[in-house]
């Protein structure tokens, strides 16, 4: 067990309860209800892009969303192709704050206040692209 006053193992074990406690409740309460939803959910999900201007194979687009939450994260949490998985992630929280900001005003989670839980994600993919898994994961590569 590392000394809490260690900054750098403080620092790594930071990184890897961060990395656990998003990864798991992201792929558990957000990408697992999409893997079930299969083909029909992914097509409305998907159908989202078309705030971004892409309107076609919304199916593609619902299933990029789903495996980047449920096996992204899955991988996030293991510290497994971190950089380019945290990158997915971050785009996919951008795509559910552009829905959430082109909904009516009146439409339930529309606003700013609908999209809060995407953006602090997005900061959190953000942060965690900038900074690394960290020294605790899976499998590290040799230097």
């Amino acid at each position: 067990m590392p000394k809490l006053d260690d900054t750098a193992n403080t620092r790594d074990l930071g990184l890897l309860v961060l990395r656990l406690g998003v990864g798991i409740s992201m792929a558990a309460f957000h990408g697992f209800g999409k893997l079930q939803g299969g083909p029909e959910l992914w097509e409305r999900i998907g159908a989202n892009m078309g705030t971004l201007g892409l309107k076609f194979f919304p199916v593609f687009w619902g299933f990029m969303a789903m495996s980047s939450e449920f096996f992204g994260s899955i991988l996030l949490a293991l510290g497994l192709f971190f950089r380019p998985v945290a990158a997915l992630l971050a785009f996919t929280m951008v795509v559910a704050m552009s829905r959430h900001l082109s909904l009516p005003p009146d439409a339930e989670n529309a606003g700013w206040s609908g999209a809060s839980h995407a953006l602090e994600l997005f900061s959190v993919y953000l942060a965690l692209l900038l900074i690394g898994p960290g020294r605790y994961v899976l499998w590290r590569r040799s230097r």
